[in-house]
């Protein structure tokens, strides 16, 4: 089951200060003047009027909507670095913003960014993050041009902790979920994924957020809005961790209380209840959850944090600046 697209990281608020000066020119003082006569007389010097000056208005700010993680958060190791920005950045200034989007890390890391639109770029590396590395990143976004006319405001700061390799795989004809930490399984769980009518998608999706309860109905997500209609549901199911934007989740379902023996939902992956319960509390945001054995083929990068469902040479087709190595710091 699934609802449609929440939001995901804190909202960045910019402004711009705009400031004009102005000059004003002195008078001339009176003069003497001596008469060939040698009779003092005064005469009065015209006082200049003031040149007109033209300000030059200032061009409207680029603003940023969000940048994701939130800084001082830990976050797992699929996470992507991902920057929205309010307005289009114009595939000429693609390189330039890149460049001005400084990651440090604590361990060097081979990257790069990659555009999905012309309003969101995200960073990732080749592999995954490594776990314990300490990333920050250092949008030196003032005076730079989106190409379209507007100018950065502000400078941006945001630092991060990779938490543990948290790695979550299902299996969708096996019927079974495993969650492995650092390598070493950790738990195994029987589930029910999407069935044949309404598969899940396959591919890897880093966990975008959680909730202890969702509303989740068929009408917000295309399904039906017909009450009469047999894949018609309306029901706000505990647990929820999230995958998708397009509304996919991990989670408990009234309807499907004992999963482990058939298909049992429209996209989502049912746990039991204990089973949902635990999972929640394990989870964090940037964990890998890889589907296996879905008919629906994986999930577009762009929806929620897919962003290793592209392969590199992919990956890099719409980046400006190319792969690059992080800077090395403390």
């Amino acid at each position: 089951m699934g609802r449609g697209k929440t939001g995901i990281a804190i909202a960045l608020v910019t402004g711009a200060v705009l400031a004009a000066t102005s000059a004003c020119n002195g008078g001339g003082s009176p003069s003497a003047a001596s008469s060939p006569s040698g009779s003092g007389s005064s005469a009065a010097s015209a006082t200049p009027k003031p040149s007109p000056t033209t300000t030059k208005p200032a061009p409207p700010p680029m603003l940023l909507e969000t940048i994701t993680p939130m800084t001082g958060t830990t976050v797992g190791v699929a996470m992507p670095i991902s920057v929205l920005f309010t307005n289009a950045v114009a595939t000429s200034a693609r390189a330039s913003i890149e460049q001005h989007l400084k990651i440090t890390t604590s361990v060097p890391v081979t990257g790069a960014w990659h555009w999905f639109s012309d309003t969101r770029v995200d960073f990732r590396p080749q592999g995954y993050w490594k776990a314990g590395t300490k990333v920050s990143l250092d949008a030196a976004l003032t005076n730079v041009s989106n190409g379209h006319g507007r100018v950065g405001v502000h400078d941006y700061h945001h630092a991060f902790t990779v938490g543990d390799d948290d790695e979550v795989t299902v299996s969708v004809p096996g019927h079974t979920m495993r969650v492995t930490k650092n390598g070493k399984l950790v738990k195994t769980m029987p589930i029910d994924a999407g069935s044949p009518d309404w598969p899940s998608w396959d591919g890897t999706m880093a966990v975008i957020d959680k909730q202890p309860k969702v509303r989740m109905t068929s009408c917000s997500v295309g399904i039906s809005c017909d009450k009469k209609s047999p894949n018609y549901y309306d029901l706000t199911l505990p647990w929820d961790v999230h995958l998708t934007n397009s509304g996919t989740y991990i989670h408990y379902s009234t309807g499907d209380p004992q999963p482990g023996h058939s298909y049992g939902s429209h996209g989502c992956v049912h746990l039991s209840l204990a089973d949902a319960k635990w999972f929640y509390n394990w989870a964090r945001q940037g964990d890998p959850v890889t589907i296996t054995g879905s008919p629906r083929g994986k999930a577009p990068g762009n929806n929620g944090y897919a962003d290793y469902n592209l392969s590199w040479p992919q990956w890099l087709q719409t980046s400006g600046a190319g792969q690059i190595t992080t800077t090395v710091g403390a």
